[in-house]
């Protein structure tokens, strides 16, 4: 597939580095061209126009990476490089990634492709990519000290394979891991089937998980933590910032989800039943699925789903781990459910003239105010519909579903008009008293014989 300069940059508002802008080395000139993604909204597919025929991807908040042909190759080129990732608006992280963004954008390729892809070290340390999931040669495997010297910074490294399995596969670096995947160092990869109809959907959607503990007021990841984690995101964006997901009814989509998160992730669909079609070890028979509506994610690990989109509507998408749809939540808050905080709010207020008690009544409040945040740092509930706040953060999003859209129309199309009747509504008859129906009288219980220390109580012995 050839790609032209003028249309990248009208089409993708991407920046091409030339090869010796990359490496300023004069053999580098054999180099392909590296696009940089300045943009954090989905942008449009790569439509394949020689090869096999396929439905192209596209990465919610990301962007498929150009490639070119070269002798039977197809070639690609990866820079690992710092990168500013903004979260959600108001929020931004200094991150590590590739090509301008963490993730790195999607790689997309065919089954049974020869690719070659060149990757730049512009890191302060050095490091080197895993193909994860991949058939390849044991030397093509990324895992720095094992299978291949690191890549130092400053220098570029050629990868060479041939794609022997169609799926979705992820890449990253296995060197000085805990660092560089806190980092953000991460991305998508996708193999299409030779056969053009071999499992074919209409819209294909992909994103990867990760998960990031940002202090409000700093902007680096602590690299060193396990556990407790602030921004839970799907391609390093959060809710409200998560792109929404424009579908034609009667469409059949596919959703592909990568986790390098430090846990799994109950990936819940409202209003359709879905089934798992593929991991990262390959295609999941259509007789081995079953209709699901919350998908578990492992640690590691990739998860397909397919789903027939034939409810229209306004459809919630979201991990079902609570905590994992809020942003920069506290963890050590305090719970003041049924507190009555009025004479020491008034005293508070002697010191803080705007403070306002809030968590009696639970933390929808928190859902509705816009109040002052410290710098760098989101709300942990946000976002608001046609009806009010969305109280929602991290991983959440909404599938749109519509009558009309156009093949690979990926535009936002507003907020989904119900038809008359059929939204929930409040009550105006005459309101009664609940009653509940009468106790059954409970049979007296028989009272336990005492028995001395030590003597047999003629009764079975509990052990």
């Amino acid at each position: 597939m050839s790609i032209s300069r003028r249309n990248l940059l009208e089409a993708s508002g991407l920046v091409l580095l030339g090869a010796t802008a990359v490496s300023g080395r004069v053999q580098a000139q054999s180099i392909p061209e590296a696009p940089v993604m300045d943009k954090t909204t989905m942008q449009p597919p790569i439509v394949p126009t020689s090869g096999p025929d396929y439905q192209p991807v596209v990465t919610l908040n990301g962007w498929t990476l150009p490639w070119r042909m070269n002798g039977g190759w197809k070639e690609f080129h990866l820079v690992a490089e710092p990168v500013v990732r903004e979260f959600a608006p108001g929020m931004v992280g200094h991150l590590w990634g590739y090509n301008g963004q963490a993730p790195g954008p999607t790689i997309e390729a065919v089954e049974g492709d020869k690719v070659r892809i060149f990757v730049t070290n512009k890191l302060p340390e050095h490091t080197t990519v895993h193909w994860h999931g991949m058939i390849l040669p044991a030397g093509m495997d990324g895992v720095g000290g094992l299978s291949q010297p690191h890549i130092p910074p400053g220098k570029t490294f050629v990868y060479e394979y041939e794609l022997k399995k169609s799926g979705t596969f992820m890449y990253h670096p296995h060197a000085d891991e805990m660092v560089q995947m806190a980092m953000g160092m991460m991305g998508m990869f996708i193999v299409h089937p030779r056969d053009p109809a071999y499992r074919r959907v209409d819209r294909d959607f992909v994103f990867i998980m990760s998960a990031y503990d940002i202090d409000p007021g700093t902007y680096v990841p602590k690299v060193a933590e396990m556990t407790d984690f602030n921004m839970w995101t799907w391609n390093s964006r959060v809710f409200p910032g998560i792109d929404m997901m424009p579908i034609r009814l009667g469409d059949r989509i596919r959703v592909r989800i990568g986790n390098l998160t430090m846990t799994n992730h109950p990936i819940h669909v409202h209003g359709h039943d879905i089934r798992v079609s593929c991991t990262d070890g390959g295609w999941v028979p259509e007789s081995a699925q079953w209709p699901e509506t919350t998908i578990d994610v492992p640690v590691g690990a990739i998860r397909a789903f397919d789903m027939l989109a034939d409810n229209p509507g306004d459809w919630a998408f979201h991990c079902h781990k609570s905590h994992h749809t809020m942003n920069a939540m506290g963890h050590d808050v305090r719970t003041y459910i049924g507190v009555d905080k009025r004479e020491i709010a008034k005293k508070i207020r002697r010191l803080v003239p705007d403070y306002m008690p809030m968590g009696t009544a639970g933390m929808a409040d928190m859902g509705e105010m816009e109040m002052p945040l410290p710098a760098n740092t989101l709300p942990m509930m946000t976002g608001f519909g046609p009806f009010g706040p969305i109280e929602m953060g991290g991983m959440f999003t909404v599938m749109k579903i519509r009558e009309g859209l156009a093949a690979n129309d990926y535009k936002d199309p507003g907020w989904y008009q119900h038809p008359a009747g059929t939204v929930a509504y409040e009550w105006q008859g005459t309101a009664q008293t609940p009653s509940r129906a009468p106790q059954a009288p409970q049979a007296p219980q028989p009272v336990p014989r005492m028995t001395k220390p030590g003597a047999p109580s003629g009764g079975h012995r509990n052990h």
